[in-house]
């Protein structure tokens, strides 16, 4: 049997009906939540009985240079479906959203993979601190603004790959 998808509308209508205001933006991909209003939410959609959105399958950053974003995907086991929703944060200096951890334990280690490569703070977590770098490493090496090390720029990798300019292997410049 096929899993059911929530769309981001559907869900985004849900959460109104019970927490007005808590929806910032609703497409068919995902809904995007206020961040003053992220754990009453995501409570909400794990212990409604109707939605029952159990286990956090994955938690990701997602840099689009002028705001971060952290996408939750969200399954129920008991209901066979999924959806997605989405907290931001305009600052790039230091981004802040809460911590889900008093949720889904399961974002423990992934809001601290968010935070060492993406350089994205969780407010409330227990033990934020780096889980593949060392203590030390300069950057947060999956930001789009990250091009190597401090001094100077990766060997050979002067802009992203597809922009203007860079060769693609056998495909010449674009």
């Amino acid at each position: 049997m096929r899993t059911k998808v929530l769309t981001g509308l559907d869900i985004a209508h849900k959460i109104e009906q019970k927490l007005a205001g808590a929806v910032e933006e609703a497409l068919p991909e995902f809904a995007m939540i206020k961040a003053d209003r992220l754990i009453e939410t995501l409570m909400y959609l794990r212990d409604d009985e109707e939605l029952n959105f159990k286990f956090l399958s994955s938690l990701t950053g997602v840099d689009r240079l002028e705001w971060f974003e952290v996408a939750y995907h969200l399954e129920s086991f008991k209901l066979n479906q999924s959806t997605c929703v989405k907290v931001r944060t305009f600052d790039r200096e230091t981004p802040l959203v809460p911590s889900v951890v008093t949720v889904w334990q399961g974002a423990h280690l992934q809001e601290r993979e968010a935070y060492d490569l993406m350089g994205i703070y969780f407010d409330g977590h227990p033990d934020l601190r780096r889980l593949f770098l060392w203590d030390g490493f300069e950057g947060f090496p999956l930001r789009k603004d990250y091009l190597g090390m401090p001094g100077g720029l990766m060997p050979g990798l002067e802009r992203f790959p597809g922009e203007p300019g860079v060769e693609l292997s056998g495909r010449g410049t674009e």
